[in-house]
């Protein structure tokens, strides 16, 4: 079910990803997949788009597009036996767009926390919601095959709210570690700060892409009703550019309040995304589970190829999302992904995700295998 784009293909319906690059580099940074959309979501833009919809959305808080608030409880309730209450979604343009009306509306005064690594906007948007950043940075020297080295650093944050810290930005699953937080540690955050006052702003925009051979993933709501959700089908079903999100929320007074701020406060938000969104979350299980197979199958084979290719790289275990982070410091080059692009491959550069360090890349796995290869082959050849 999962169709591999051709170069010309994804060069027509990936203007940011492949357009960034002059012919025969291979993109491999920015988070988009190079497979043709779910047929589901086809089917319904194209009924949509039939029908003239083409029109603004609806407002927050009024009737929706194919019910996306519905559409996104099924789901969980299938996927991840999460009862979400109803009419708890509220539409945001995007994920990041939900992250800065979430601050501005919803979470106390104060520095937020910030792990790092982590995806650069989320920096921009602590910065423009006028909050200070206060960053807890996971250590690149811990043991890249233990899966429990990746969890975050609860002395590190508790520290910042000791502080005056008020918000925690949690990304769940993590990008760019790709990693899975275990309950156990959902719990523990949740009760860190509960004790300070605190709020979590959580972003699970890749929770549906956790692999095969994981645990169940576990809400970060489901655990702490209290906090704050942004998600979106977007990145799992390769639909960024029709702009729809969700803010979801357990208390109805508080998502009232969120639908009642200006429009010029959240807007952005598509018709046509809400009908992606809501044909992914309710017609789209067969193809999802096939792409995360596929997904499975990509990530094992970037094992094999960096330990054939690059033999000296740390590459820490994909659990979720498909997106793998390199850390390539034994070859000695401060930015491989600059050393990458002169040999045909653009890569996502480490720094961009923790300012300062040197020596460690992105790499987008959601490609054709041929072009997997390639993409290893010619970092290798940029390193070695």
């Amino acid at each position: 079910m999962i169709r591999d784009l051709t170069d010309s293909e994804a060069r027509a319906a990936l203007p940011l990803k492949w357009g960034a690059v002059p012919e025969g580099t291979i993109p491999a940074w920015v988070a988009e997949m190079d497979f043709a959309p779910a047929p589901a979501i086809t089917a319904a833009l194209t009924a949509a788009v039939g029908r003239g919809m083409l029109g603004y959305s609806a407002f927050p808080g009024t009737a929706q597009p194919a019910d996306l608030d519905a559409a996104f409880r099924g789901f969980a309730e299938r996927h991840w036996g999460w009862d979400v209450a109803p009419d708890s979604s509220t539409p945001v343009g995007d994920v990041v767009a939900g992250l800065r009306l979430a601050l501005d509306e919803l979470c106390p005064p104060g520095p937020v926390v910030v792990p790092l690594p982590c995806y650069p906007p989320f920096r921009d948007v602590v910065a423009l919601a006028g909050r200070e950043a206060a960053y807890v940075e996971h250590d690149p020297d811990l043991d890249h095959d233990d899966p429990d080295a990746g969890a975050l650093d609860l002395a590190a944050v508790e520290r910042h709210l000791e502080a005056g810290a008020r918000t925690v930005l949690l990304c769940h699953p993590h990008n760019p570690l790709g990693r899975v937080a275990r309950r156990a540690e959902l719990e523990a955050l949740r009760d860190l700060v509960a004790a300070h006052g605190a709020r979590v702003l959580v972003d699970e925009v890749h929770a549906p892409l956790v692999l095969p051979g994981q645990d169940r993933f576990v809400p970060y709501l489901s655990v702490d009703p209290g906090a704050v959700l942004v998600t979106s089908a977007s990145k799992t079903f390769g639909t960024p550019g029709l702009h729809a999100a969700q803010v979801v929320l357990t208390d109805p007074e508080e998502t009232a309040r969120l639908r009642a701020v200006p429009i010029a406060a959240n807007h952005g938000h598509s018709g046509l995304g809400m009908v992606a969104g809501a044909a992914a979350w309710r017609d789209s299980d067969l193809w999802l589970h096939a792409l995360r197979s596929r997904l499975r199958v990509n990530a094992e084979d970037l094992r094999d190829l960096v330990a054939q290719h690059l033999p000296k790289a740390r590459l820490r275990p994909l659990e979720a999302t498909y997106l793998a982070w390199l850390d390539l410091r034994a070859y000695g080059v401060a930015d491989p992904a600059g050393a990458a692009l002169e040999h045909g491959v653009r890569l996502a550069p480490g720094h961009d995700y923790h300012p300062g360090l040197d020596g460690h890349a992105r790499l987008n796995i959601a490609t054709s295998e041929k072009r997997l290869v390639q993409i290893v082959e010619r970092l290798a050849a940029a390193l070695t």
